[in-house]
């Protein structure tokens, strides 16, 4: 496995531990993928003299982790899930460049929007499942919420409703950011955009029926609503620098 393809894993492993944490698909039906994966993970991050952080050897460990009661909300799932695997990503990249074309446009300069993006990749082209298909929806998700905390500032931009904006609330961050950034008619119909692409990938990863189709139009959704982003940013202005 290259390096690109271990992160990959890695973070396909991140997607199912939320997902079943957090009201996705049964145990039953993705742990047997979990367990493979887990195992040729330990045996690539030990070639590499690498420690797997991940002590649940199956999603049942991870169950009983979450419900004992230290991990009460889903967002201190997400958060703990995050951290476990952060320094082992960055690790990874700190290796020779990933290889294998990228999926979309240029960098955005978000590190963490741009490694996702990548890494959507290798999880789209190795969807077959209905719950791999799902997890690409799970993923699109966080995506999304990744770039609306990238450009989010409450103090500059205010939500349509008043409402304050959670860590994870996409749809009313970029919202907010669009209403700000665009003025006139364009303005309803990029939120409009962005909140479609939200409910697309919210209503995908709960599908049991997903198809790969779906998966691939969820996957160009948000990739287009992270282009949208990047260029109201001016991030894709000839001129614009590598900034984080």
């Amino acid at each position: 496995m290259t390096d690109h393809e271990v992160i990959s894993a890695v973070e396909a492993q991140r997607i199912v531990m939320v997902a079943v944490a957090t009201g996705g698909p049964r145990i039953e039906a993705v742990n047997t993928e979990y367990v493979e994966r887990y195992t040729e993970l330990h045996v690539e991050l030990k070639r590499r003299g690498l420690q797997d952080p991940n002590p649940y050897r199956d999603l049942w460990d991870w169950y009983g982790k979450w419900s004992s009661g230290d991990l009460p909300s889903y967002q201190s799932r997400r958060t703990y899930l995050s951290e476990l695997y952060g320094p082992l990503v960055e690790s990874l990249q700190r290796g020779p460049a990933m290889e294998g074309p990228q999926l979309f446009a240029e960098a955005t300069g978000w590190v963490r929007v741009d490694r996702a993006l990548g890494d959507m990749r290798q999880l789209l082209e190795r969807a077959r499942s209905e719950e791999q298909c799902q997890a690409v929806g799970l993923f699109c998700r966080e995506l999304l919420i990744s770039v609306a905390q990238a450009v989010y500032d409450s103090n500059r931009y205010p939500t349509l409703d008043r409402v304050v904006a959670s860590d994870t609330d996409a749809k009313r961050m970029l919202e907010a950011f669009f209403a700000v950034e665009l003025a006139g008619g364009a303005n309803e119909a990029s939120r409009k955009y962005a909140r479609s692409a939200f409910d697309l990938a919210n209503e995908l990863q709960h599908r049991r029926t997903a198809s790969f189709r779906e998966a691939a139009m969820c996957a160009q959704a948000a990739a287009a609503v992270v282009n949208l982003v990047a260029i109201v940013s001016g991030r894709r202005d000839p001129e614009a620098g590598d900034g984080a």
